[in-house]
């Protein structure tokens, strides 16, 4: 152990007393034993158990050895899977990452600029890892259902974002054929820059706003870049995720006032956190479901710990002092969740009251409509808030069944079912009425294909990766509101998604 030096082998050496531990090797023994689960998934609970007692002593040393006890453990289902965790943002060398499945932190901390592109085993194209990809210009293929055994390490591979396929080995043709496409595509990037500064406006008038999906402050420079005129989505969670306890609210704060700051003035969304699902926090005690995007997440998690949903309601009051900041409520199915939060939202303004702290005490409140009741009571929940902002990655899974990260079931993700279109008219007709806006943040208001029709139905706001606001824009701004208008209604009475698809595939075509 010399080679280590003497602090890292003492720390070595504590490891390996852990993972040597006659308590917690009885303990996975007999959670194996009496609940008949995988070795890997009794490491997994044993640990984690474990390092949640540790974390919530008094003492300080302690506390931080559940850090330990939790890579411990990681280290030991590696092996038990015989697999090789990767560090992505620690690449030295460009490579494209071929891997069964990234998780969300994974795509977030990865170094954009050694990471040409990767392709996953599973996930689905409204995932948050697809998501994460897309913001951070990263060619990305994911549910290809057996690429990791398709690819080895050395292989010359193409990854192809645009249709979705995997090259592993090309001949000489066709790398010199996708050298072409893809100074095309980057061609026709550079061209639609040139709108950065102009209006969302059709020909005859009608003005809508296209904002950016964030994640971090980071990504704020790419959605000034494509001409974004606000934040529409400030997806928080990242905040949390990387790390080994909540983040306080000063580094929240600090990162929405930066956010806030540099937008100068535009309306920033902050969407309070949407944990669960897909976006897990290994240090939150959370249930192991087995449904867990119909579980313990976003909203429920938070009126479930009113101290983490405080914290973060402080830390975006606060920043509301330096711009035009509007909160959001994901994951709403009732108008009591929104009143239980809006109970909570007013403790917290009277606290800060007391405490004699500056925020915007007009700052506006709206909702995620991304589960079907909520579409289907949006004229009820429309009373209640100061704006919608349409889900569809969410409110598309859970109106057909299907489960956007399962790639033997993606041929039933279809934006373009009638029911998706007929539940978003119903939203934002409800919003027109109260005189509220709609605004849509799912993955289908960055769809040129979806754009046209969108625009017929009134969306207001169209918040997306930021990448994909020129072209939508450009869209927009060639298309007669009266026309797209037409086309909606055509759509809403079609019968099947790709009769859609295809007429709008032609309407496409025209504009381009």
């Amino acid at each position: 152990m010399e080679k280590f030096g003497k602090e890292k082998a003492e720390i070595f050496e504590a490891h390996l007393m852990l993972a040597s531990d006659p308590e917690l090797i009885e303990g996975v023994e007999n959670m194996i034993k009496t609940e008949l689960v995988t070795a890997d998934n009794a490491v997994n609970k044993v640990i984690e158990q474990n390092a949640s007692v540790m974390e919530s002593l008094n003492d300080e040393y302690l506390r931080e050895r559940a850090v330990d006890l939790r890579d411990v453990g990681n280290r030991i289902i590696e092996n038990l899977l015989g697999v090789k965790s990767v560090n992505l943002s620690d690449l030295e060398e460009e490579v494209v990452v071929i891997a069964r499945d990234l998780t969300p932190s994974d795509t977030a901390t990865m170094k954009k600029e050694m990471v040409l592109g990767f392709a996953t085993d599973v996930g689905g194209r409204t995932s948050h890892t697809a998501i994460m990809a897309r913001s951070l210009e990263i060619p990305a293929v994911v549910g290809l259902g057996n690429v990791t055994s398709q690819v080895k390490a050395g292989d010359l591979v193409i990854v192809d974002g645009l249709e979705g396929i995997v090259i592993v080995n090309p001949d000489e043709k066709t790398v010199e054929d996708y050298k072409s496409k893809k100074e095309s595509y980057e061609k026709k990037v550079e061209g639609l820059k040139q709108l950065k500064d102009l209006p969302a406006e059709t020909p005859d008038g009608k003005k809508v706003m296209l904002a950016a999906n964030i994640g971090t402050p980071k990504d704020v420079a790419s959605a000034l870049a494509n001409g974004a005129e606000g934040v529409g989505l400030f997806r928080t969670e990242f905040l949390y995720m990387d790390r080994n306890s909540l983040p306080s609210e000063e580094e929240q704060f600090e990162a929405y006032k930066e956010v806030v700051e540099k937008m100068g003035g535009r309306p920033v969304t902050i969407r309070t956190l949407d944990i669960g699902g897909d976006k897990e926090l290994p240090y939150l005690d959370m249930p192991k479901e087995m449904n867990p995007f119909l579980g313990y997440r976003a909203i429920r998690l938070c009126l479930d710990r009113p101290d983490i949903f405080k914290t973060q309601l402080r830390a975006i009051l606060r920043a509301s002092a330096y711009g035009n900041v509007q909160i959001m409520y994901p994951m709403i199915s009732s108008v009591e969740e929104v009143r239980k939060a809006n109970s909570i939202l007013e403790e917290v303004k009277a606290e800060l009251d007391r405490e004699g702290v500056k925020y915007d005490k007009e700052i506006k409140v709206g909702i995620m409509v991304e589960i079907p009741s909520a579409a289907v009571t949006a004229d009820i929940l429309a009373k209640e808030v100061d704006f919608f902002s349409i889900g569809t990655n969410d409110l598309t899974q859970y109106t057909l069944a299907v489960d956007r990260m399962n790639e033997h079931v993606k041929e039933y993700y279809q934006p373009f079912h009638p029911a998706i279109l007929r539940l978003v008219k119903m939203v934002i007709d409800a919003a027109h009425k109260e005189g509220k806006f709609a605004a849509m943040c799912g993955e289908m208001a960055g769809d040129p294909l979806a754009a046209v029709i969108l625009l017929g139905l009134g969306l207001d706001e169209f918040s997306m990766s930021a990448t994909s606001i020129p072209e939508i824009k450009n869209i927009i701004r060639n298309v007669e509101y009266e026309k797209a208008k037409e086309i909606a209604e055509k759509a809403l009475n079609m019968s099947e998604a790709r009769e859609i698809e295809k007429m709008m595939k032609d309407v496409i075509k025209d504009i381009d």
